[in-house]
């Protein structure tokens, strides 16, 4: 008898287009929430969008976070225990929606997304990024009820923040092939369904690459649409797997160990290269995602994150100790590997 089971969170409703942010009301309606919003925002996004969103409901509450980290998750939770919302709006770009996210899980209540930068695909996943110290830790929460992707507002926000968003998603490519390898390998937990979901987001940034561009709407619409689908391959997985592997790894190594990392999807970005060339070599892809990238803007090099090249080696040998997670990089590289990978894609020249 098959007995097998999966649960499978997913957003009730995704609403992307112009001016969708002013309907942000009538979203929460349609999911039939009761009682007031506690909304939690950063400054810049609260004057952008966040003050109107307000207004759309009577007597809402606000609580302001400037960085993403467990006290402010704390301070969030506090608010919500003492004023009894009926759900959460998390509005922003990742810090906030994660921070909403997270405390929406705790205090047991559901939360809309209204993100103003497509910078990843935490907008809509089930799983929020917090740092502490020098380690970056990702936490498994509910995903919003509902996602509403203005894509005004989004074509608006920096430049560097949506290529980011991008070189996430084309990091998909490589995660998956690191998820088949821990399948082969390791017997670790696969989904055929969530892999090619998954590869075909990272698709759909790679064909549009040529067409993705500062301030389009319509480029805001392909990447919103690739990072819900990130997203739901995730939710799919029941884990981060589809969009999550050597690359990954590599970022948060920079992250605890660079004395400015650039952002995360840049970051991310830039392993994907190195990581690609690992899985196939010369015959590999690498070249592929690495024209890609250059296509929208996002770096290709060590020298354009703004990162030492002794630092990327150093990230790429010991980034397999970070979690316990099998990719490509197995139980580590060796430092003259690192270099001369890192020199044959031109990360490091």
């Amino acid at each position: 008898m098959f007995t097998k089971s999966t649960w499978i969170r997913l957003p009730r409703n995704v609403v992307v287009g112009h001016g969708v942010v002013d309907r942000t009301a009538e979203v929460v309606e349609d999911l039939h929430l009761q009682g007031r919003p506690l909304v939690v925002t950063s400054p810049t996004p609260r004057k952008l969008v966040g003050e109107a969103i307000e207004a759309q409901f009577a007597g809402s509450e606000v609580v302001v976070v400037e960085e993403a980290t467990f006290e402010s998750v704390e301070r969030v939770i506090e608010r919500a225990e003492a004023t009894e919302p009926g759900f959460l709006l998390g509005v922003g770009g990742g810090k906030a929606i994660d921070i909403a996210k997270m405390a929406a899980d705790h205090v047991g209540l559901g939360f809309v997304s209204v993100p103003t930068a497509a910078s990843h695909d935490g907008i809509v996943s089930g799983r929020g990024s917090v740092p502490e110290g020098d380690t970056r830790h990702s936490v498994a929460a509910d995903p919003p009820l509902a996602v509403v992707a203005d894509t005004e507002v989004l074509a608006e926000a920096p430049w560097e923040l949506t290529t980011a968003g991008c070189a996430d998603i084309i990091s998909n490519y490589t995660a998956v092939m690191d998820w088949r390898l821990a399948n082969r390998l390791k017997d670790v937990p696969y989904s055929e369904y969530a892999a090619a979901l998954s590869e075909m987001t990272a698709e759909i940034l790679v064909d549009n690459a040529d067409s993705v561009r500062p301030g389009l709407e319509e480029s805001s619409w392909v990447v919103t649409k690739a990072l819900v689908s990130s997203g739901v391959a995730m939710s799919i997985a029941g884990s981060s797997r589809p969009a999550s592997g050597a690359e990954h790894l590599f970022s948060h190594q920079l992250d605890r160990i660079a004395p400015e990392p650039a952002l995360h999807g840049h970051q991310v970005g830039v392993g994907s290269i190195l990581t690609a060339y690992l899985h196939g070599g010369d015959r590999g892809f690498w070249t592929d995602i690495r024209d890609a990238l250059r296509s929208i803007d996002a770096p290709t090099t060590a020298d354009e994150l703004g990162i030492a090249p002794e630092t990327v080696v150093e990230a790429l040998t010991t980034c397999h100790e970070i979690r316990d997670r099998y990719t490509i990089l197995g139980d580590g590289m060796s430092e003259e590997a690192a270099w001369e990978t890192a020199r044959k894609t031109g990360v490091i020249e």
